[in-house]
């Protein structure tokens, strides 16, 4: 979002390497002006000079607190907080609850018939064909 924001904002000039390279350069002036010794009366002009941007707008304290609040209210608002109830009460895809409710059952159905819980013969043996000694020849095996 904050990228989003930062890119629609900028031409494609300061996109380029100039917005890295004047973002740099910054030099420091340490000649006496008369505007730091006077007074100013202004209070907005005083929040403006000790204005420190988050990062979505360089140039005016307005725009970049509204992209700030904007993005903060989507990431986490609507994101984690929405995207994270949808996904708690989502249905269950995988039908988790359906097996186990089954093998519940199926188990409660089995004790009442006397059988075991997992029948040992769960295929007939009848029905399974196994290769021949001479089919398997030397291949080694592994119970």
């Amino acid at each position: 979002m904050a990228a989003l924001m930062k890119l629609c904002n900028m031409p494609v000039l300061q996109r380029s390497v100039w917005n890295h390279v004047r973002r740099t350069n910054r030099t420091i002036s340490t000649s006496k002006k008369n505007s730091d010794s006077a007074t100013t009366t202004c209070e907005t002009a005083n929040e403006d000079k000790n204005w420190v941007s988050y990062g979505f707008d360089y140039t005016s304290k307005e725009k970049d607190t509204n992209a700030h609040n904007a993005s903060f209210f989507f990431s986490v608002s609507l994101c984690l907080v929405i995207g994270g109830a949808c996904w708690a009460y989502s249905p269950d895809i995988q039908l988790r609850d359906w097996a186990q409710r089954e093998a519940f059952l199926e188990l409660r159905r089995r004790e009442k018939a006397g059988l075991p819980p997992i029948d040992p013969n769960f295929i007939d043996p009848k029905q399974v064909k196994l290769p021949s000694d001479e089919e398997l020849c030397d291949v080694e095996i592994i119970i």
